[in-house]
């Protein structure tokens, strides 16, 4: 029989979508206030492998992954999620239309789970209406894409980013010296 342990603690991680700098920026600020000290922000990455966002945001999206210096309990992510839904309604425009999206998740050592609002076969429901999403797994030394990945997470560059996010989270660990929130 197998003994219940809690899991480390992980590496919270978010995406930010937007169209403007301007907005991208005060996200970040807002974000920066809620969770804690960044540590980490991506070049700039087009958003342009779906037009899923084009209707309500408009065209020329880009987007930066974050990583933030506390690491969390993985049972937080609803809780995560939940406030990211908030700070994207602040920034919304008076038709409602977000100027920012932002997607939380988690790296640990073996695996990248986003946060969702849609259910499916691939997302076990948490609580609070959220979802994870299993969407990298890492196997080989290094993450791979799932078949239902999304294509831009699939990208050789953003595989290539998480690696380094797994190594400096495996770095933090290592040390022992890491903030809980």
């Amino acid at each position: 029989m197998g003994r219940p342990k809690e899991p480390l603690p992980a590496k919270l991680f978010m995406s930010i979508i937007a169209k403007e700098d301007d907005y991208f920026n005060k996200g970040m600020k807002e974000l920066e206030g809620t969770f804690g000290e960044i540590d980490f922000v991506s070049e700039r990455f087009a958003f342009n492998l779906t037009e899923y966002y084009t209707e309500e945001m408009g065209k020329d999206l880009f987007r930066h992954f974050i990583t933030f210096k506390r690491l969390i309990d993985r049972s937080m992510l609803p809780e995560i999620k939940l406030i990211t839904n908030r700070i994207e309604n602040e920034f919304a425009n008076s038709n409602g239309n977000r100027r920012i999206n932002v997607d939380p998740g988690y790296i640990c050592l073996e695996h990248v789970i986003l946060a969702t609002t849609k259910g499916y076969s691939h997302r076990p429901y948490m609580r609070d209406g959220i979802y994870a999403d299993l969407t990298l797994i890492y196997k080989n030394k290094s993450f791979r894409a799932m078949e239902w990945t999304y294509p831009d997470y699939r990208q050789e560059e953003i595989i290539k980013l998480f690696n380094l996010f797994r190594s400096q989270y495996l770095e933090v660990l290592r040390e022992g010296k890491y903030l809980q929130c």
